[in-house]
């Protein structure tokens, strides 16, 4: 009787409490509730139920269906934290138990977080923020193309892990991150470059032909919030572009030349300032 997953069982005996269900040469098998029934169910016939351990530690079924069985991945927000681990909602009455060892940061309570669920060493259902080795190089995606994620890591020294479609391997390395991200945060990016093992790395904002104008715009709104001069031209330092305009240098630059030839900007002293 594998647990955490979808099992075809039979119906063994019809007790007040609810059903027993198991395989054809078992005699006992598992409770299904009373209130789990559907209706005219009788013994011999065949049930399809999801399989977990309930409050009790028993095995019990369940015609419920959990927002996550063992191996896949999904998103599911933390009910509490608690001195062995967090627990997470997974639309089953006992919360699913996201033990320490396998958080990524700091959590907390009405948070979501992406994860996968396995069976630990003791035959209980557990989850896991680890979801790298669960996921996916076969996407559908070319470059260029915009998808959809779930950030569920980020390392300052390479960039933020993404699962596409919560199910495909992606990433936004450090050098294309401008913008602000934590654990669960839902994205939409650009796919850059679908790697040779079908991973894709992935980069904020649309192609750069389509990206100037809002990057000019931008550029155009700090212009006027500083009183319309900039101390600085765009041989300014990267860092410093990533702060006051969370975009690439590269990016800066275009926006300010086409700005530029627009005549909506002079550029003088080592500064860019707005023309009037």
């Amino acid at each position: 009787m594998e647990i955490g997953t979808y099992q075809r069982l039979k119906v063994l005996k019809k007790k007040e409490f609810g059903l027993y269900l198991g395989k054809e040469d078992e005699e006992r098998g598992i409770l299904l509730p009373k209130n789990q029934i559907p209706e005219g169910t009788r013994p011999g016939d065949m049930l399809t139920v999801f399989v977990y351990r309930d409050s009790e530690d028993r095995l019990i079924a369940s015609t419920k269906r959990p927002k996550i069985t063992v191996g896949e991945i999904a998103l599911l927000t933390v009910q509490q934290i608690t001195r062995i681990g967090a627990f997470l909602d997974w639309g089953m009455e006992k919360d699913l138990l996201l033990p320490y060892k396998e958080q990524q940061g700091t959590l907390q309570a009405g948070q979501q977080v992406l994860v996968t669920m396995y069976v630990d060493h003791s035959e209980r259902l557990c989850a896991t923020m680890r979801i790298y080795k669960h996921l996916r190089g076969d996407s559908p995606y070319r470059k260029g193309d915009m998808v959809t994620g779930v950030v569920y890591s980020i390392n300052p020294d390479m960039g933020v892990f993404v699962a596409v479609d919560q199910c495909y391997y992606g990433m936004l390395p450090k050098q294309h991150v401008f913008g602000k991200y934590k654990l669960g945060d839902e994205v939409t990016l650009r796919v850059t470059e679908v790697r040779q093992d079908g991973k894709l790395n992935l980069s904020e904002g649309k192609p750069a032909y389509q990206q100037m104008d809002g990057d000019a715009k931008k550029i155009l709104s700090v212009l006027e919030d500083f009183g319309g001069v900039l101390p600085f031209d765009e041989k300014v330092s990267p860092e410093v572009i990533k702060r006051e305009f969370a975009m690439s240098k590269a990016a800066f630059k275009r926006a300010v030349g086409h700005l530029y030839k627009e005549g909506k900007i002079l550029l003088s002293d080592g500064s860019i300032c707005l023309k009037k």
